[in-house]
């Protein structure tokens, strides 16, 4: 029998990191993953596709029932963690039963972020997180709903409930979509696309309150527009889920505190993905979580490994329209950038240069080289001798450099 180890949360970063560590260390640990959602671990990202029909439910699943049985993992769904307790090394569920431990992994997630508007809490009013939500938010061809927050989880929302029939007004407090990703000239092509499958997009507009006697039935803006609504969609943000880590005494600012080697503040208890803050940062992200998770796994299992934070990145497909940022894409002083742009294809891409380096992009319409282009951005590799083709993508760029 292995060392008992725990997962607490079921979601990306989990399932990453046991395919992780069983591959690395397969029977070491007598792995047990808990998680409060009743269905196998599931890819969120494509959550919007499943509210827009386009794939089924089972068909975001990450892994099969088997495959959690072939690595030896017990699967206990449905349930909550609601203690650790150190001293003995158990973790206690909520229906009375516990768990022992060698070493905790928390992979807790976050939550959706409900700010303080009035009329919130109305019944109506839902979020767009997990499957729950997915089955709240289905609605007939003709409905009328209003999202609230034009980030990645906004747009996803809109595109999903734009596509099963809804009529559907986005509205975001900024002057541009998905700021925190894009530039200004990206963001407005985002917003034609968005506008060109129905979605009525309010840029710089404000939420006053919710309104609705029994359920909520109209959102009205600062400036007093009113917006019909048989349905209220809040997603404008997420915030790490970290109260069974507050609970449990261990070293929480805005998520989880972790070092280089994700370990807490507690000795045998390790966190990764959205709920975890390391040197100051929650990324909120799946690229970094499953970063984290191979850090995580090899250090389990014998081998030296850390991690010093990750390059900031950011997929989206909207409509057949796909959007790719990275890194320093806005172009911080002494840095420069080349522009290419294609306004029949509707193509457009946005490089930012330091020191002959790629340190930032954005890319609207082609996205096939993204990858590429992170790896560079991560690996700081010299561009100089491709520099005239890197908006010709992967290929030619290689070629015209060897």
């Amino acid at each position: 029998m292995g060392e008992p180890l725990v997962v607490i949360g079921n979601g990306m970063a989990a399932a990453h990191f046991v395919d992780a560590l069983t591959r690395a260390a397969l029977g070491r640990f007598a792995i047990a993953v808990v998680g409060e959602e009743r269905q196998l671990a599931y890819n969120r990202v494509l959550l919007s596709s499943v509210l827009a029909g386009d794939v089924a439910r089972n068909e975001i699943e990450l892994h099969p029932a088997q495959w959690w049985v072939d690595r030896g993992v017990t699967l206990l769904t449905g349930h909550r963690a609601v203690a650790i307790d150190t001293a003995i090394r158990r973790v206690r569920l909520a229906g009375g039963a516990t768990l022992p431990y060698r070493h905790v992994v928390l992979a807790t997630g976050s939550r959706p972020a409900r700010p303080a508007i009035p009329g919130i809490d109305r019944p109506g009013v839902l979020t767009f997180r997990d499957m729950a939500d997915i089955e709240a938010l289905s609605v007939g061809p003709g409905s009328k709903v209003v999202v609230i927050g034009g980030g990645l989880l906004g747009l996803e929302a809109a595109y999903g409930l734009a596509k099963a029939g809804a009529q559907v007004a986005l509205v975001h407090l900024m002057d541009r979509l998905m700021e925190r990703q894009l530039d200004a000239r990206a963001a407005a092509m985002l917003r034609d696309a968005v506008e060109a499958i129905g979605v009525d997009v309010l840029l710089q507009a404000q939420t006053a309150r919710i309104e609705g006697r029994r359920r909520a039935n109209a959102v009205v803006l600062a400036d007093g527009r009113v917006l019909e609504a048989d349905k209220v969609v809040v997603a404008t943000g997420i915030s790490p889920n970290v109260d069974l880590a507050y609970a449990t005494g261990l070293s929480v600012g805005r998520g989880i505190v972790v070092d280089d080697h994700m370990c807490t503040s507690h000795t045998g208890i390790s966190a990764i993905g959205e709920c975890a803050e390391h040197r100051g940062v929650c990324y909120g992200l799946v690229e970094p979580a499953y970063e984290q998770a191979r850090v995580l796994a090899r250090r389990l299992a014998g081998h030296n490994a850390s991690y010093a934070g990750s390059i900031l990145s950011t997929n989206l497909k909207v409509s057949g329209v796909h959007v790719f940022s990275a890194g320093d894409f806005l172009g911080a002083p002494g840095t420069e950038s080349i522009v290419y742009s294609d306004a029949g294809l509707k193509h457009y891409k946005k490089f930012v240069i330091a020191e002959g380096r790629l340190v930032g992009a954005v890319l609207f319409g082609d996205t096939g080289d993204a990858r590429w282009y992170l790896d560079l951005i991560r690996n700081g590799t010299p561009i100089e001798a491709f520099r005239d083709d890197l908006a010709f993508g992967r290929a030619l760029a290689e070629r015209v450099a060897a």
